[in-house]
């Protein structure tokens, strides 16, 4: 009997693994969301042109309608300028907690969740875009206010000083904004929750000194977090005493920052199941 035999055939070798993907780095992954939240605000004109009018329009409103009947003098304008500097940063910066909860509403971070990306990228762009976005309005901000009257003395270091002061609460704010909007359950949510943030400057020295207020009023004037930013940006561009104000606003800047970047990585990590 003929034993038939099956031909020798050569071991395939098995596939290699194919390597494990790793992370973008960190500069790769916030560019990225940078550049997408970028790319969201020249899309989204109308609300740039609300955050720079919306705030012109109450600084002409204060200098012109109401100005008169405060200062007679004819001075109004140096004194609330600083007070307009901030209020529209705070207008800008509200437009940062919609936009982070329409992320987290709409599906988009399950998308990202599949993506070899760091949690602080997503918010990191929305921060970043915002914060040049507001440094842009603020300047045309102050470029109205010198064709309407406003007539500063500070000297160019003073300007850098302000506007130092100037980024580092839109820098702030901005992240409070964002984590509002982790917060809150929907944009619209998150969009009632900042406008009530807005309030803060007109309970403020801002328009008027605090001294002019009732005195149940003047407790809250005088110890909440914008009326030591305000007088020390006053105080740089108009050349008037500062005092403590400058570490009282730094400290609130600084502090209001901490707490919001740890509020805000740790609402991200739990609703998106990052870590």
């Amino acid at each position: 009997m003929t034993t038939i035999t099956a031909p020798h055939r050569p071991a395939v070798p098995a596939p290699a693994a194919a390597p494990a993907r790793g992370r973008l780095g960190a500069f790769t992954a916030e560019s990225t969301f940078i550049g997408r939240s970028f790319r969201h605000s020249v899309r989204d004109v109308e609300a740039m042109l609300m955050a720079i009018m919306l705030p012109t329009m109450l600084m002409l409103m204060f200098t012109f309608i109401f100005g008169n009947a405060i200062d007679p003098s004819g001075g109004y304008v140096d004194y609330v300028v600083p007070g307009i500097i901030l209020l529209c940063a705070g207008f800008g910066a509200s437009s940062t907690a919609i936009s982070v909860s329409r992320d987290m509403t709409t599906g988009i971070i399950d998308r990202f969740r599949t993506m070899p990306l760091r949690s602080g990228a997503v918010l990191t762009g929305h921060v970043v875009a915002s914060l040049v976005r507001n440094l842009v309005a603020t300047g045309v901000v102050i470029v109205v206010a010198l064709l309407v009257g406003f007539r500063p003395v500070a000297t160019p270091l003073e300007w850098l000083a302000a506007f130092g002061l100037v980024a580092l609460y839109i820098l702030a704010i901005t992240y409070l904004f964002a984590a509002i909007g982790l917060a809150a359950s929907s944009p619209e949510a998150a969009s009632g929750f900042g406008f009530i943030l807005l309030f803060l400057p007109y309970l403020s020295s801002a328009f008027v000194p605090v001294e002019t207020m009732p005195e149940w009023l003047q407790w809250i004037a005088e110890y909440q977090p914008i009326t030591p930013i305000i007088e020390t940006i006053r105080g740089f561009l108009m050349d008037t005493p500062v005092g403590d104000t400058v570490w009282w606003a730094l400290g609130w800047c600084l502090g209001i920052l901490l707490i919001s970047i740890l509020w805000g990585s740790w609402l991200f990590r739990r609703k998106a199941g990052r870590r």
